[in-house]
């Protein structure tokens, strides 16, 4: 019996957290899903050392285990279910740390400071602001900031072996010739290299630059590519319904996939005749033909008869409390032949033959500037007539 299992590995005792945990694994729907976490090697250490108190329930206890799965799950649970205090999204923490670590392997020459001001101020700072945004993917956001941390490191090093100057001597002339001399993931030093103009160069004739990385060409589909993909995720049964559905979103309204992970059953409004979806300012109408496919998912949402119970994500995700990942969500469309990027532009690129930028970008929930990028040439003409009517009702 999974419970008796479970406090025999976990001695409970007169811990109450420990009894919660044990009754929280054990309720489980799916008790075979619990089994078959515990029989991994890594987690059965994991539980056993809780149950021996070689291990406490404290996040400065689980922050030692850096890289540990078993115990990124096990934290997730205890946050989930209250036995551990909230102590913000995981990838923003692992940023701090992993910051803390690079700063301090760099030389004490001035590269040190000047990229520990760069993490902290630049960089830090966002993440923790788009943190108390709930739909912000971190895990890109501290991805992109790590590379460009790294990359203005590997530049500091450089100008001061090739030219034995530090960030305070930095020509124009030091950033054109790295840049020229070296790979392509050089170009990530622009957000660096513009950050450390003084206030008053930034907009001047003087001021140190780099260019931005060449844009690559926006894939996209044909319509009737597209209109066969819709057709895959009507009729390929085999693949999951969540699956289907996220495609769907993307396919029908160019939702990106970040953002379609980070959907809540709250976006969705039930009316007796008619289901409606927020995606943008104004909510839209999910139309007749697919609506029984939605109410199903509503009503038999994954990873809910595990650990991840009493999550109001419309696409949950295997760890407690977590939505699905926008990576995984990629991989599993490709079996119904969706390719994220290339399917948003298509579908971007075919509504805005169909509705003009305004109801896009509330529809939608898109930056103008998206809008006017993907919609240029067709009804997307009238963008900056937009504009200026937006600002001019801003300003009365």
């Amino acid at each position: 019996m999974l419970e008796d299992d479970l406090r025999d590995i976990l001695r409970p005792g007169d811990d109450l957290r420990l009894h919660r945990l044990v009754g929280v694994l054990s309720s489980a729907e799916r008790p075979e899903s619990v089994y078959t976490w515990m029989r991994g090697a890594k987690a059965r250490d994991l539980l056993s050392r809780v149950g021996a108190r070689n291990l406490e329930l404290t996040h400065d206890a689980f922050d030692q285990l850096r890289g540990s799965t078993a115990a990124d799950h096990l934290r997730a649970i205890l946050e989930h279910h209250r036995m551990l205090p909230q102590r913000g999204p995981l990838p923003l923490v692992r940023f701090e740390t992993w910051l803390t670590e690079r700063v301090a392997q760099l030389p004490d020459d001035g590269t040190r400071a000047t990229i520990e001001r760069f993490g902290t101020w630049h960089h830090l700072r966002r993440t923790r602001r788009r943190a108390d945004d709930p739909t912000a993917q971190l895990q890109t956001v501290t991805h992109a900031a790590k590379q460009e941390i790294t990359e203005a490191g590997k530049f500091l090093l450089w100008l001061r072996d090739t030219h034995d100057v530090g960030p305070a001597a930095l020509q124009q002339a030091h950033v054109d010739e790295y840049l020229s001399s070296g790979t392509s993931t050089r170009r990530h030093i622009r957000n660096f290299v513009r950050w450390l103009n003084p206030e008053q160069q930034r907009h001047g004739a003087n001021r140190l630059d780099a260019p931005r990385r060449a844009a690559q060409s926006e894939p996209q589909l044909t319509q009737s590519q597209r209109i066969q993909l819709v057709v895959n995720c009507l009729t390929l049964e085999q693949v999951a319904l969540s699956t289907r559905i996220a495609g769907l979103l993307l396919l029908l309204w160019a939702h990106p996939l970040n953002k379609i992970v980070a959907l809540t059953t709250a976006d969705v409004t039930l009316e007796p005749d008619a289901m409606h979806i927020r995606l943008g300012k104004i909510p839209t109408l999910v139309p007749e033909p697919i609506a029984p496919m939605f109410w199903t998912h509503l009503r038999n949402r994954a990873n809910q008869q595990t650990t991840n119970t009493g999550t109001d994500w419309l696409f949950p995700g295997t760890r407690a409390g977590h939505h699905l990942h926008e990576s995984t969500l990629g991989e599993r469309l490709l079996a119904l032949g969706i390719d994220g990027q290339r399917a948003r532009n298509a579908t971007l690129r075919d509504l805005g033959r169909e509705l003009d930028p305004k109801s896009l970008i509330n529809t939608l929930g898109y930056a103008p500037a998206i809008i006017a990028a993907h919609v240029a040439g067709g009804s997307g003409s009238d963008y900056v007539t937009l504009r200026r009517r937006e600002l001019g009702d801003r300003a009365r």
